[in-house]
């Protein structure tokens, strides 16, 4: 194993690597209940898909760790997750989303497989991947409100504040406070603690019955039939080109962007700040999101939580073994899962919202030319609620206000193409 792994060549052992494992899986366990409560608002079986998460998650974090020796681990997605349940599952129904899924998984393998995908993102500005980001946090953070009943339909002005002495947003409020607080206090885990704690008020203030018995916390996984190869690729063809694209774009850059990070936290980085092995990388994340959707979840994606290992001296993929194996033992917490009110895992998505709004601090607003695209692209999320069309109005506005300020220059050829398939979206939308 040492040798297999390289523990003295990355500065680590065995008794590291397993911390190092079990403190990643404790920060990203909370997408084992979140992800089934938000798939199933779209008709999917809350126990399938929770099966599903829980498989796609240990299966490709493992493979992550032997195809690159990274302590990288991977799950379905949170923003995507809420874009294919509440946008294109609402729409053209879960078997054609998950076909869009599928489709962009075999995308995303062609330009990892071609090394295409370092030649995209230099094309895509930094303003527009970091603008993209934070309009997803606010995208799942508006939808995380509306779960918790905090803010609800109002015919005046569309949306309104919600009843918040009702028992439901009273609980997602207190839901919200306990991860507030274990986040301040930079407690490892904060989201499903919190998502646990706020389930124990939901028993004792009458909510939802309490539990009888162990049979009620640990029981056999759900099967898979009801979600497994139910993806409908014929019916993918009544979907836009650009939502599935869409996918594609958020899957990428996210990546992309989340390997970087995790790679420069781990001291991966080449001198010209480049991961080495990248391809590898990515070519485990397009197989997790095929896999993922062939047995029934949204697009699969390394996650950023895996920091929280590296920062425990996780450097090698034993790490992704061990969040693999842990992600595997949770299979016998369906019931558990059952238990898991829609408003306890609100508030996750809310806090989700707030980390990934960070990234608009990286966004220059002194600058007129990448402050309003950023914007347009930011706030267009939640109002149209569609992460398809927040993009689209960023690759639109971007050459717009470059050429018109005298800096086409700055703009890259793919970048104009993008801009037409955004307009086509548009007018094909409509």
């Amino acid at each position: 194993m040492e040798k297999f792994f390289k523990f003295n060549e990355n500065k680590t052992d065995f008794k590291t690597e397993i911390t190092a494992g079990a403190t990643t899986f404790m920060t990203m366990a909370y997408i084992i209940f979140v992800n089934p409560d938000i798939l199933s608002a779209a008709g999917m079986e809350f126990g399938a898909v929770m099966t599903a998460t829980i498989i796609a998650a240990g299966v490709t974090t493992i493979l992550m760790g032997l195809l690159t020796n990274y302590p990288f681990a991977l799950a379905s997605g949170m923003g995507l997750n809420a874009f294919f349940a509440f946008v294109v599952a609402a729409q053209y129904g879960w078997q054609a989303a998950l076909g869009a899924v599928f489709i962009s998984g075999v995308v995303f393998l062609i330009l990892a497989v071609t090394g295409a995908v370092t030649y995209i993102d230099a094309a895509v500005p930094g303003s527009l991947k970091n603008a993209v980001a934070a309009g997803i946090g606010l995208f799942i953070a508006f939808i995380g409100l509306q779960n918790a009943g905090i803010i609800v339909e109002y015919e005046a002005t569309m949306i309104t504040l919600g009843d918040l002495t009702e028992s439901g947003p009273i609980l997602s409020l207190i839901g919200l406070l306990f991860i507030a607080i274990l986040m301040a206090r930079r407690v490892k885990g904060a989201i499903l603690i919190g998502i646990l704690l706020t389930t124990v008020v939901s028993f004792i203030i009458g909510f939802q019955p309490v539990p009888t018995g162990l049979g009620d916390i640990f029981g056999p996984p759900a099967s898979l039939s009801p979600i497994l190869l139910e993806f409908d690729l014929r019916a993918t063809l009544a979907i836009p080109f650009f939502v599935i694209f869409s996918f594609v774009f958020v899957d990428v850059f996210d990546t992309m962007g989340t390997l970087l990070g995790t790679g420069a936290r781990a001291g991966y980085l080449d001198e010209k700040g480049r991961l080495p092995k990248v391809n590898k990388a990515m070519l485990a994340d397009a197989i997790g999101t095929m896999g993922g959707a062939m047995i029934g979840t949204s697009t699969v994606t390394t996650y950023i939580e895996s920091t929280a290992g590296i920062s425990e001296g996780g450097r090698t993929g034993f790490t992704s073994i061990i969040v693999g194996i842990l992600f595997f033992l949770t299979l016998f917490l369906a019931p558990l899962a059952g238990l898991v009110p829609g408003e306890a895992t609100a508030p996750a998505l809310i806090v989700v919202g707030v980390l990934m709004m960070a990234s608009v601090m990286r966004i220059d607003f002194n600058d007129f030319t990448e402050a309003l695209p950023a914007f347009l692209t930011i706030i267009f999320m939640p109002l149209a609620y569609s992460i398809a069309d927040g993009i689209a109005f960023g690759f639109i506005a971007f050459p717009i206000v470059k050429l018109v300020a005298g800096r086409g220059k700055e703009v890259h050829w793919l970048l104009y193409i993008l801009a037409v398939i955004s307009l086509v979206h548009f007018f094909w939308a409509s």
